[in-house]
């Protein structure tokens, strides 16, 4: 989750949102996204959807590229 985290902070202050701001506009509270750029959140896929596609940044899930041992 730090990785998301990261991400959605990174992005979000690339476009000089405020944390207030972005909660407000995905609809879900400041606590939950001060929590969720944190890592410390477990936010669902659906709120994740929302914050992504006010940020402009896409959900994706991929096969892990295994490494020999």
């Amino acid at each position: 989750m730090n990785e998301i985290g990261n991400s959605i902070r990174e992005r979000r202050k690339m476009l000089s949102i405020t944390q207030p701001d972005l909660a407000e506009m995905a609809q879900i509270s400041i606590n939950t996204l001060y929590k969720i750029e944190r890592g410390e959140a477990n936010p669902s896929v659906r709120v994740l959807n929302k914050i992504a596609n006010i940020l402009g940044l896409e959900i994706s899930i991929a096969v892990k590229k295994v490494t020999d041992r």
